[in-house]
């Protein structure tokens, strides 16, 4: 009973109640204008949906602002609150980096953390991680060469060739136990397959490049310091 329904059924009632009470001034209840039976029937079946519309109100949930608005978050909404707190953290870490060190510069770590991918990239398909554990932590180095000397043993090479880099980005910063770390996403095109010791394709493409994404972690020291890689990661 809102709207339009609502004021014809209390125009309903008002004419009929004051038509009524009209009629009492002049022949009484057996007059012409007074109150009958039926519309005393109508006035009670008026009071009962009066009644069971008030009852319903009462029981029914209240709403949010947010329905009241239409402003319901959408399925996105805490990604894109997480994303900004994360882009509000890395902001800091790098700040606190920089305190302690103030030549350390994005573009210029970008430039180092591209040149250690290339670098490590031709360590591995040698299988040969020696010439480069400078760049790597101690854990890292152990790990990647256990892996190398896997391949190795069972006549394999996994080659990454042709590599083409199409975005370095710094995702994270943080320090941490005494340690600056920083997190690099790197988006590249290769070529990557894995042949036998002849040279035989048995795995992957050698003519097809392929995209691929990983998170690449570097720590040193808290201050100026060499970066080393301490973990890779990809997306998902």
């Amino acid at each position: 009973m809102r709207g339009m329904m609502g004021g014809l059924a209390g125009g309903f009632l008002g004419s009929m109640l004051f038509g009524g009470m009209g009629g009492l001034g002049g022949d009484g209840l057996g007059g012409g204008g007074g109150v009958g039976m039926l519309e005393i029937i109508l006035l009670g079946g008026l009071a009962y949906l009066g009644y069971r519309f008030f009852m319903k109100r009462r029981q029914e949930p209240p709403t949010s602002p947010s329905q009241v608005a239409g402003t319901t978050p959408g399925p996105y909404a805490a990604p894109a609150a997480v994303a900004d707190t994360a882009g509000e953290d890395r902001t800091k870490g790098l700040e606190y980096i920089r305190r302690m060190d103030p030549s350390f510069g994005e573009k210029a770590f970008g430039e180092t953390a591209s040149d250690a991918f290339f670098r490590l990239q031709g360590g591995w398909t040698r299988r040969d991680l020696s010439p480069v554990s400078g760049l790597l932590t101690d854990e890292m180095r152990a790990n990647l060469q256990a892996d190398a000397d896997a391949l190795k043993a069972k006549g394999r090479i996994n080659r990454l060739e042709n590599i083409s880099v199409r975005n370095v980005e710094i995702t994270e910063a943080w320090q941490e136990s005494g340690q600056d770390y920083v997190t690099v996403l790197f988006q590249a095109n290769l070529l990557d397959y894995t042949t036998d010791e002849a040279g035989k394709v048995l795995s992957g493409s050698d003519t097809v490049p392929v995209k691929f994404e990983e998170f690449w972690t570097f720590t040193r020291p808290v201050g100026p310091g060499a970066w080393r890689l301490s973990a890779i990661q990809q997306p998902g």
